[in-house]
């Protein structure tokens, strides 16, 4: 396409952080009109690699070349005047302010800025790419999905012709994904590059011109997508050994009710009612910003329900959070692992002591020894890197995160597990231990599992339900197929 060189060329990139290696003599090119898929398990050092890219982190060794000319991404400010957009796995985003006041965060001529003008081209810019949100919007009520869409949009309205896209259909429904994927042909009919960084194998073999595989920081595959023949070759190249990618889910006979919810009603969500028992997990689904939210929010003490519509291991919702139990209780894994599930400032030990702190004191002492014996444990149980509990949540990345969040749940020995987006950016290995320690926990627990992972949902659940419209629109045993055939019309508000 016109210039022979990449526009991108790293070379032997290298990147620590105190004793973590997160890349290792690291070299990959970016090519025009391309899409390179960039795989790798959990702490692979992907995230990293990109956000040297992009200027957000300075490489301890190595150099980057921008169309054969060697270039210092000094700044985010300095990779986006070369061209350079990233969506990041986790969002930079201002919640106080408005989409389009995002979209267009650090445009030049502020005081002059015509913002009628400036809604309606962000709103013309969506709905170009079909994404459907209102500018006017502030961030903070947003669902996670919908503050995904923002990140995208502030891409496009920057108008890349390098782009990167660090998990970008985590939080999508898959239509919304499939809208992503058309505006990235696009992208790349029109001579941009674009990285896709993702644990979707499946889409990796439909999106992708090439493949590279990071292991431990360091390169170990190159091959054209169209030489991998499955997902399950894909997989044992990224893993390095074979991978099921499904998991046996045997028969678990219901017992007494763990989680009632009977007509909920609030400026969200409307006549909201089900039963859970254990041995069952509910699987709900429905396309972001439809009251999952606020329904989760309201199950796990977030929220105050206007009534006495709730009742949480027997107990009525008010007494149950009164003075609820640390252990054999509720636990809840949010979508939102960074805010909300752990403190990114505090070390992996006192992240672990945020929800278990009550099976370590004895009286006013806080048996920090006994705490520290049981947290390595389960950073080696759960495969957790870096494996040191003084390191700060910040420096894991998300999939690792989110197997602290996981480990230190399951600690618990929940009878209710709220789990919301569990396997969210997750690599299939690790995924795949999530699902089974999931139906494991069916025996002496109830789950909600709420996702917008279709797959995932019909592999783990008994029972399927749809919310459209602040509305549980319906829900069925899991192998009714005709009911499941169903789901991409209740989702979208469609009666059938």
């Amino acid at each position: 396409m016109g210039c022979s060189l990449p526009l991108i060329r790293l070379e032997n990139i290298s990147k620590s952080f105190g004793r973590v290696h997160a890349n290792r003599d690291v070299s990959l090119e970016i090519e025009e009109g391309k899409i390179l898929a960039l795989l790798g398990e959990n702490g692979a050092g992907k995230s990293t690699l990109m956000s040297i890219l992009a200027g957000q982190l300075q490489p301890d060794r190595g150099h980057i070349f921008h169309k054969g000319k060697r270039v210092v991404f000094s700044s985010t400010e300095k990779a986006i005047e070369a061209g350079i957009g990233m969506v990041y796995q986790h969002f930079k985003l201002v919640n106080a302010l408005t989409v389009a006041e995002n979209v267009y965060l650090g445009t030049r001529g502020g005081f002059g800025l015509n913002w009628k003008k400036i809604r309606k081209n962000v709103r013309e810019l969506g709905l170009q790419y079909g994404i459907d949100i209102d500018p006017g919007a502030r961030i903070d009520g947003l669902s996670m999905g919908e503050r995904q869409q923002v990140e995208i949009l502030k891409l496009l309205h920057r108008q890349s012709n390098i782009l990167i896209f660090d998990e970008p259909t985590a939080v999508l429904t898959p239509r919304e994904a499939d809208n992503l994927f058309a505006a990235m042909k696009q992208m790349v009919a029109r001579g941009k590059g674009i990285v896709f960084i993702s644990h979707k194998l499946e889409e990796v073999m439909a999106i992708a011109d090439n493949i590279a595989i990071l292991r431990r920081g360091q390169i170990v595959d190159r091959v054209p997508a169209q030489e991998v023949t499955s997902t399950a070759e894909l997989a044992e190249r990224m893993v390095g050994r074979e991978v099921l990618l499904k998991v046996d889910k045997s028969p678990v006979e219901p017992k007494q009710i763990v989680l009632k919810v009977d007509r909920l009603s609030d400026d969200r969500l409307k006549d909201v009612g089900f039963d859970l028992r254990q041995g069952e997990i509910l699987g709900l689904v429905g396309v972001a910003g439809n009251g999952q939210k606020q329904l989760v929010e309201t199950i796990c003490g977030l929220r105050r329900p206007k009534g006495d519509n709730i009742r949480i291991l027997g107990l009525e919702w008010g007494r149950f959070f009164r003075k609820p139990d640390w252990d054999k209780t509720l636990s809840y894994i949010p979508e939102d692992r960074q805010g909300l599930a752990t403190c990114q400032g505090l070390d992996l030990l006192d992240n672990f002591l945020l929800t278990t702190r009550g099976g370590f004191t004895r009286g006013p002492w806080l048996q920090y020894d006994q705490a520290r014996v049981k947290a390595e444990h389960l950073l080696e149980k759960f495969d957790i890197r870096p494996p040191d509990l003084t390191a700060c949540a910040w420096q894991l990345s998300g999939g690792n995160l989110q197997k602290l969040v996981l480990a230190r749940e399951f600690y618990r020995k929940p009878r209710l597990i709220v789990a919301e987006q569990p396997t969210q950016g997750l690599d299939i290995s690790a995924a795949e231990d999530v699902w089974r320690l999931l139906l494991k926990a069916r025996d002496a627990a109830g789950i909600l599992l709420v996702t917008g992972d279709l797959s995932e949902a019909l592999a783990l659940s008994d029972r399927i339900g749809v919310m459209f419209d602040g509305r549980l629109v319906a829900c069925f045993a899991a192998d009714d197929q005709s009911k499941v055939a169903e789901i991409p019309q209740l989702m979208a508000g469609l009666s059938v």
